[in-house]
């Protein structure tokens, strides 16, 4: 029987986490230039306005993301990450439903989002969650590496419902 997998907020100072940075940046370094690259590191996203959890299963560290909110309103994704043997398992799933959840108990209303063009799984997951393709936001110019997504999370329907499904 295959241990559950929990997510949770959690510290990005966490040891765990650090070792989960490097390979997320050792990873996005891998497929884009640095000038593609829009990682924020551990001290930003342990801000008040950040929400960050990691994905735990058996008791270690597999998966994390964050949602930092901005002063107009909406929350922008960042640091979506899986470990290569926790793929295809619907980790990230689990871990963007999460943070929307998160971000609906606080009135947030909007999520954004950027990703790489060679980050299949990512489009793939984005997509099949109800985000739609927008053209680039806050301090973000046009890339041809880079796709830019927003979803609305709170309507008239309330809050989204989230479903166990694979990526």
């Amino acid at each position: 029987m295959k241990a559950s997998t929990v997510v949770e907020l959690a510290s990005p100072l966490l040891p765990e986490v650090a070792l989960l940075f490097a390979e997320s940046d050792a990873h996005a370094q891998a497929l884009y230039p640095p000038e593609s690259n829009h990682l924020v590191d551990a001290a930003a996203l342990a801000q008040p306005q950040v929400l960050f959890c990691v994905a735990r299963r058996a008791g270690e560290v597999i998966g994390c993301g964050a949602a930092v909110v901005q002063p107009e309103g909406y929350a922008e994704i960042k640091r979506m990450f899986v470990r290569a043997p926790a793929r295809g398992q619907g980790v990230g799933r689990q871990i963007l439903a999460f943070l929307e959840e998160q971000l609906c108990l606080r009135q947030i209303g909007l999520a954004r989002l950027e990703t790489g063009i060679d980050s299949p799984e990512a489009l793939r997951l984005y997509a099949s969650m109800g985000y739609e393709r927008t053209p680039p936001f806050a301090g973000y110019s046009e890339d041809p590496l880079s796709v830019f997504y927003a979803k609305e999370l709170v309507g008239p329907a309330g809050p989204p419902q989230t479903h166990p499904q694979e990526e």
